[in-house]
């Protein structure tokens, strides 16, 4: 396994203060996109949600069911200390591969770019799986190459390759509305799952 893969790589950068990816706020984009959600009764899960601020604004806004899931117990703590108060966020700290429930929409922010592209194939399946039927993946995905890794880049065409089999491609596009640092290097997409015939 790869450094990058154990909890003690991604326990030690927080513990370092190594997070370029943290923008210490609710990603731009994904605050448009949960503004426009009308229904508050949606199962959520957000997958290596780090600082989690994405579910902290989603208990803000009158949702009810929210699942945050991180590799790392140090993050994990902390987002329990600071969460405590929210009766609709559950908290997970374990593998997002082992993970077991369902979902109406997932939210992506940071974690497919985290893992190592060889288990994109395996990442597009686990969604695939933990959500409902029709159910929602929705978040950002990078339109750029990095010189270092981890973040792991892509692009638009590997995507509707990788996702196309078993998501309907709704949306995939140029961020219009990215965080200043990543103006340009970002694709919102929304992606629904669809019934596959075996």
């Amino acid at each position: 396994m790869s450094d990058f893969l154990t909890q003690d790589y991604w326990n030690d950068r927080y513990e370092a203060g190594q997070t370029g990816w943290d923008l210490r706020m609710v990603s731009p984009p994904l605050k448009a996109y949960i503004d426009q959600i009308t229904n508050k009764d949606i199962s959520i899960l957000i997958p290596g949600c780090g600082s989690g601020y994405e579910a902290e604004y989603l208990a803000k806004a009158g949702f009810k069911s929210i699942t945050v899931v991180d590799f790392a117990p140090l993050v994990v703590d902390k987002m329990k200390q600071s969460m405590s108060g929210y009766k609709n966020i559950n908290i997970v700290c374990g593998d997002f591969f082992a993970h077991e429930n369902s979902y109406d929409l997932i939210l992506e922010q940071t974690f497919f770019c985290a893992i190592d592209p060889s288990l994109r194939p395996r990442y597009v399946d686990k969604m695939y799986e933990l959500l409902n039927p029709s159910g929602i993946l929705a978040g950002l995905l990078f339109n750029v190459q990095f010189p270092e890794n981890p973040p792991f880049g892509g692009n638009k065409a590997e995507y509707e390759t990788l996702f196309s089999e078993k998501f309907n491609i709704k949306i995939l596009e140029t961020c219009y509305n990215s965080f200043s640092k990543r103006a340009g290097n970002e694709l919102f997409f929304k992606f629904r799952r669809s019934e596959i015939s075996v």
